[in-house]
């Protein structure tokens, strides 16, 4: 028999591995997303009502942002089991443990009812999201990625990423269709709770479609190859990738703030200082949203003709410029400029996020891939997404004016802009030979970039 090629998998495998990771990952930004996006409208009425409504929305954001807090720390723990057991049984738990805590949310009493005990209660639900989150990412787009081919490896692992679009379609469409279909005492009531109660069923159907996938090939490649698996690798990544992970991380700057600050903060900008209604300013990111899960793929094979940096340049400039169109646009009141906005905003986006699950996946060897993926990934979310609609927030209430809002974005995409033109060029990489130098000093794995580098 012959031995299956390096970094390839049966094709008939891959389109189901596709469809378990797409179908997770949005499943898992739905209840994100949902959050975020409840953050925005009901939160702060509902568990901080004794402030005034800007300083609610801020108090809500902050339950949002400490979510990001525990993303590192599922980084950690997921990248740890994921690179010594295998990637599939962590996207198991990730997902059980992201709906438990959706699910939970959409059962909490508020603060009329039990005072300060509610948004305690929310804000340790939300850490659970977070930490389930953290876990998510890297195992998703690392399946897809060790499955498939170096050839077209930006389009098949751009999928997963899809995810994060049809998430927050599918939230932002269940909330506005809630709120198309009540009134606002019986949204405030008792609607808002249905979309997270919903999350049971979603997370019913993607249990049933992820365990069905195999493990990576790779990863059982990599096991089979040695006699164990990486003992320590948080280490093995400090160690021999840490200049990766600053790549990964500066990466992540402008493509976390610019969305969340033009698809979370956004609903706060347009109904309070636009004067658009609520279901309006839900419309706009829900059609912008859909345009953005079709451009991805197409980002994701752009970036196997051209190469993952330049597409990846195109989207962070971009959305730096476009910060400071952004504001004028939605400030006209015109719910055709508000969808504009945000779409175009999501198209500079889709440049980046796109070729980004193949790019981080090609930067680090097969044994500590998911510890370093995950990590470049989610401890940038802390310093990016995490206080984007706080920061936001804050600068708006501050000022007055949406100017230093777009300052902030144009400097999150000048160190994005910074971070890919220090990396090198991973188009075409074979996965299983990025490579780490072993201790002894015999070469077994040593970093592509050092390999690169002797060519």
């Amino acid at each position: 028999m012959k031995t299956p090629a390096r970094g390839s998998a049966a094709s008939s495998s891959l389109p189901r591995v596709v469809a378990a990771s797409l179908i997770g990952t949005t499943i898992e930004w739905y209840d994100y997303f949902l959050y975020g996006t409840a953050a925005a409208l009901v939160f702060g009425k509902l568990f901080f009502p004794n402030t005034d409504p800007l300083t609610g929305t801020l108090l809500s954001f902050l339950t949002y942002a400490i979510g990001f807090a525990a993303r590192p720390i599922g980084a950690l723990v997921f990248g740890h089991f994921g690179d010594r057991i295998g990637r599939k049984k962590l996207l198991v738990v990730s997902l059980l443990l992201m709906g438990g805590s959706t699910t939970a949310i959409g059962l909490l009493p508020t603060y009329d009812s039990v005072g300060v005990a509610a948004p305690v209660l929310l804000t340790a639900l939300r850490l659970v999201q977070g930490f389930a989150l953290g876990g998510e990412w890297g195992g998703a787009v690392l399946l897809v990625s060790e499955h498939g081919d170096q050839r077209r490896r930006g389009f098949w692992a751009s999928w997963p990423q899809g995810g994060a679009p049809a998430g927050n379609l599918l939230a932002a469409g269940v909330l506005s269709l809630m709120t198309a279909v009540q009134s606002e005492s019986a949204f405030l009531a008792w609607g808002w709770r249905v979309p997270f109660l919903l999350s049971a069923v979603l997370v019913g159907v993607g249990m049933w479609i992820r365990l069905a996938v195999e493990e990576s090939p790779l990863f059982r490649q990599a096991v089979a190859n040695r006699s164990e698996t990486e003992r320590a690798p948080l280490v093995g990544v400090l160690r021999y990738h840490w200049r990766e992970v600053l790549v990964a991380m500066g990466a992540r700057m402008a493509e976390n703030i610019s969305y969340y600050v033009m698809t979370t903060f956004v609903l706060t900008y347009a109904v309070t200082r636009a004067h658009f209604d609520k279901q309006s300013a839900l419309n706009a990111v829900l059609i912008a949203s859909a345009i953005q899960f079709a451009l991805i793929p197409l980002f994701g094979a752009l970036s196997d003709r051209v190469g993952r940096k330049p597409v990846y340049l195109v989207g962070a400039a971009g959305v730096g410029v476009w910060a400071f169109v952004f504001f004028g646009m939605v400030d006209t009141r015109s719910f055709g400029a508000l969808v504009a906005a945000v779409s175009v905003g999501l198209v500079f986006h889709s440049a980046m996020y796109a070729p980004q699950a193949a790019f981080f996946s090609e930067l680090f060897a097969t044994r500590l891939r998911y510890s370093g993926a995950s990590i470049g990934a989610q401890f940038a979310s802390v310093a990016a997404g995490a206080p984007a609609p706080l920061i936001a927030t804050a600068l708006l209430k501050d000022y007055g004016s949406a100017t230093p809002i777009s300052v902030y974005v144009a400097v999150a995409a000048a160190l994005t802009v910074l971070a890919v033109l220090c990396a090198r060029e991973t188009r075409g990489q074979d996965l299983a030979e990025v490579e780490k130098p072993a201790a002894d000093g015999a070469t077994v794995e040593r970093p592509a970039v050092a390999r690169e580098s002797s060519r």
